[in-house]
């Protein structure tokens, strides 16, 4: 009896001795893993990251198209673990959205700090001095049938002043807010974007004379040109467009 208790009680020990031996290695392994883990997100942490930030006041209610344009922001690298969540680091994301917070300079552009959707309002693609102003076209003047949002156009003004015809561009690179298409008929229009100097000439322009959109071609392949004074004098006869211009300020009572 005395043999079967000793034995059972070596026993007993051997395998406590074990399952401690086992629980110690697995502890061990364990914490092993926890250090690594741990080291791994301090390399982590401290790895920069690209982000953009504010570079000076942004005011609620600004367009972020306005924010890429402006050069309101600039592109930054901090250290991972002061990332803020939503952070945005593609200008891309601001397209078509508002800011919705004051976001002071410096801070992080995320995207708590906009609307959650897109919008297509026209007053989110100007600012400052820019205005939209609607042109009315008919399909032929205004392209009406090819034109869409987004295009470039020219734009051409033309005047009869006492049987002198006179043609002059008035707006060069117009971005396109808004189009018809489909043609267009009586009452189409062409909302452009221009400046606020050049909104009032356009509007003269379409109550006083007639109005050309010329289609620009797309980006960085379009090559600028400043077209002179068209007139019949320029036309047929090859008059320089300073003489032109200067016939038809007499023409109009002015000096030359």
């Amino acid at each position: 009896m005395d043999n079967v208790m000793s034995n059972r009680l070596l026993t007993t020990r051997r395998g406590t001795m074990a399952l401690g031996i086992g629980a110690a290695v697995l502890a061990g392994i364990v914490l092993l893993a926890y250090l690594n883990q741990y080291r791994n997100n301090l390399a982590n942490s401290s790895k920069p990251v690209s982000v953009l930030v504010a570079s000076n006041l942004i005011e609620k209610g600004t367009p972020g198209d306005a924010i890429g344009a402006q050069k309101m922001f600039e592109q930054t690298s901090i250290p991972q673990s002061q990332l803020l969540d939503g952070a945005i680091a593609d200008l891309s994301v601001l397209r078509g959205r508002v800011a919705v917070d004051e976001i002071l300079p410096g801070q992080q552009l995320t995207l708590a700090n906009f609307s959650i959707g897109t919008t297509t309002a026209l007053s989110n693609k100007i600012s400052r001095t820019e205005r939209a102003i609607a042109v009315p076209v008919d399909a032929v003047h205004g392209l009406t049938s090819h034109l869409t949002a987004g295009d470039r156009v020219d734009v051409f003004a033309g005047f009869n002043t006492d049987q002198r015809p006179v043609l002059k561009v008035i707006l060069r690179d117009a971005l396109v807010l808004a189009a018809p298409g489909g043609g267009g008929g009586e009452g189409a229009q062409v909302v452009l974007r221009a400046d606020y100097q050049r909104a009032a000439e356009l509007a003269f322009a379409a109550d006083n004379g007639k109005i050309w959109l010329v289609l620009r071609p797309p980006g960085a392949t379009a090559t600028d040109t400043k077209p002179a004074l068209v007139t019949v004098e320029t036309m047929l006869f090859g008059v320089a467009p300073v003489t032109a211009y200067q016939n038809v300020r007499r023409v109009l009572g002015g000096q030359p």
